[in-house]
C-alpha cells in the first residue's frame, strides 16, 4: 500500500485557494492514501467562534467533502484532511476520511488544545475506525497524541494505520507517535503544517517535520521543517496484526485489564 501526506502552509480564510492546491498534489500523487494537516482549508487561528462559523462546513455535503470525495472515486484512493465542522450549532475541530467509494467520515478532536474551548466542542465520537480498500483506518487530530488511551482505543477497535493531521507548535507529536507505534504497533501518519500565522498579538509557528512511523517505532520518513512536499513510501498495513513483541508476548491479549480497573 502506497502512503503519504502533504505538508503545506494554508492560507488563512482562502478555503478555495486551498482546495485548489490540495487537489493538485492529490492529483498526481502515486499514492493509495494521503494525510493533509489539521485544519488545512482555512488555516489555524480565527479571532471568535463567529469568525470561524463563516467558514467552518458541514460533513458531509460541504464543499471540501464533495471535491475530494470526488477526486477519491475517480482515483480509487483515501484521503485524510482536517477542517473546521459545523453540525447543528457547534464547530469542531475535525478529520475526515474520504474513501474510493466517495464516503466521508468523521471524526471530532477529543482533546482540546490551549485555547480551542473558546471556539470548538469537544469531540462526541469515541474514536471510530473506518474500512477503506480493506485496511482499517483510524484518525486523531493533533493534540490527541498526547493521550495514549486515545492511540489504544483506535489499536483495540482494528486500527492498521493512524492517520494523524496536526498543526504542531510543541515539538513532543515527533516522540510521543513513536511511542504508540511501539505500545500498539500500528503504522502512524502525521501530517503536520508549516509556515506562521498571526492574529493580534498572538503569533503561531509551525513545526513541520510530518512523518510516518511503522509498528514498532521505526521512522520510516520524515519530512524537513519548513518545506511544502508531498511524500509516498510503501508499506503493508498487515503488519500493523502482528501484536507479538516476543514468541510469548502480545501487546493487547497481555494486557492485565484486571489490574487497570478504576485508573482511567
Amino acid at each position: 500500500m502506497r502512503v503519504g501526506f502533504y505538508q503545506f502552509s494554508p492560507i488563512r480564510r482562502e478555503p478555495e485557494l486551498n482546495r485548489v492546491r490540495m487537489l493538485a498534489a492529490l492529483g498526481a500523487a502515486p499514492a493509495d492514501l494521503v494525510v493533509l494537516p489539521e485544519m488545512c482549508t482555512t488555516g489555524y487561528l480565527f479571532s471568535s467562534r463567529e469568525e470561524l462559523a463563516h467558514y467552518a462546513e458541514p460533513v458531509p455535503g460541504g464543499p471540501t467533502c464533495e471535491v475530494v470525495a470526488n477526486l477519491c472515486r475517480e482515483r480509487g484512493m483515501s484521503v485524510v484532511f482536517g477542517l473546521a465542522e459545523r453540525a447543528g450549532d457547534k464547530l469542531y475541530n475535525s478529520a475526515v476520511l474520504c474513501t474510493p467509494k466517495g464516503d466521508a467520515h468523521t471524526y471530532r478532536k477529543a482533546h482540546l488544545f490551549y485555547n480551542e474551548p473558546d471556539i470548538f466542542a469537544a469531540g462526541d465520537l469515541p474514536f471510530p475506525v473506518f474500512t477503506a480498500a480493506g485496511v482499517r483506518i483510524g484518525l486523531l487530530v493533533c493534540f490527541d497524541h498526547f493521550f495514549p488511551e486515545a492511540a489504544r482505543a483506535l489499536a483495540l477497535k482494528g486500527a492498521q494505520i493512524i492517520c494523524h493531521p496536526a498543526n504542531l507548535v510543541l515539538e513532543y507529536a515527533h516522540a510521543t507517535t513513536v511511542c504508540r507505534c511501539i505500545e500498539n504497533r500500528v503504522f502512524w501518519i502525521l501530517a503536520d503544517r508549516t509556515g506562521r500565522e498571526q492574529e493580534g498579538n498572538k503569533e503561531l509557528r509551525f513545526i513541520g517535520a510530518s512523518q510516518i512511523v511503522a509498528p514498532g517505532g521505526r521512522v520510516i520518513y520524515r519530512a524537513a521543517a519548513d518545506t511544502e512536499e508531498l511524500s509516498v513510501v510503501e508499506i503493508d498495513p498487515a503488519q500493523a496484526l502482528d501484536k507479538m513483541v516476543t514468541p510469548r508476548n502480545d501487546l493487547l491479549a497481555g494486557r492485565r485489564t484486571d489490574l487497570y480497573r478504576g485508573t482511567c
